[in-house]
């Protein structure tokens, strides 16, 4: 009975952000933004918070990470789910991260919609003409570079439904680094799959977990042929950890310590 009501408080309140960050968009942008850094820098983090106090979630992460990457870089990771990105910004300091993300997100997603709107990330239309995606690309390169901004890149381009690692996209990575040349740092999630819709949240949040891990960072990579192996050797150490993640734990993807 109380999980259910941890349930019913914990939806209660990310529904309540929602109509928040929604009343803003439609009234004022610059307010939308004020609340958007809140949402970044603050909410994330009581989100995971709430999970761990009433749903016995674990969140493996070393917090010297956030130190650990330059202030201008760009973050690439594996991508489970919409959580993924609340995670990332609880584990570091959300409101400097601006995420390439497929423009039917800003549409319906309660919370991330308005936000992915207001503040600067770049919106790819799923299936749009490649001159249009590299010109959003381009666009969205002078605005990190402009206000100090930390791109986040999934290059799988689409969430892993059962957290098997997919291919990884070159195209939007090399244009963004061609435009503005920096450091990459390397980033392995897991866990995040398991809460891919609602149902998942509802069944599986309870003792859950998510994993979040930095594993390398990259000097700028010069011209084609760096630049894609970076992302090549990016994708093995993600797949490595991975696979050393679940083999700690059976199959699960779970472990007993702090990663």
């Amino acid at each position: 009975m109380f999980y259910y009501i941890a349930v019913v408080f914990t939806f209660s309140y990310i529904g309540f952000t929602a109509l928040m960050l929604g009343f803003c968009y439609s009234v004022s942008l610059s307010l939308c933004r004020r609340l958007n850094k809140w949402v970044a820098d603050y909410f994330s983090v009581r989100l995971i918070r709430i999970f761990r106090t009433y749903f016995h979630f674990k969140f493996y992460a070393d917090p010297s990470e956030k130190k650990k990457i330059p202030p201008r870089c760009m973050i690439i990771s594996n991508h489970q789910s919409l959580m993924d990105i609340p995670v990332l910004m609880a584990h570091l300091g959300g409101s400097r991260l601006r995420f390439i993300a497929k423009a039917e997100l800003a549409e319906n997603i309660p919370v991330v919609a308005p936000m992915l709107k207001s503040d600067g990330h770049c919106l790819v239309v799923r299936g749009g003409h490649a001159s249009e995606v590299m010109e959003s690309i381009d666009k969205f390169a002078e605005r990190v570079v402009e206000n100090k901004w930390i791109p986040v890149l999934f290059p799988e381009g689409t969430r892993s439904k059962d957290g098997s690692l997919g291919r990884f996209h070159a195209a939007g990575f090399r244009r963004f680094l061609d435009d503005a040349p920096m450091p990459v740092a390397v980033f392995a999630v897991d866990g995040g799959w398991r809460y891919s819709d609602l149902k998942g949240i509802i069944c599986s949040l309870k003792n859950g977990f998510y994993r979040v891990k930095l594993l390398k960072v990259y000097d700028p990579p010069r011209g084609k042929e760096e630049q894609v192996a970076v992302l090549e050797n990016a994708r093995e150490l993600i797949q490595k950890q991975l696979e050393e993640w679940r083999s700690d734990n059976g199959n699960t993807g779970g472990a007993s310590s702090k990663a």
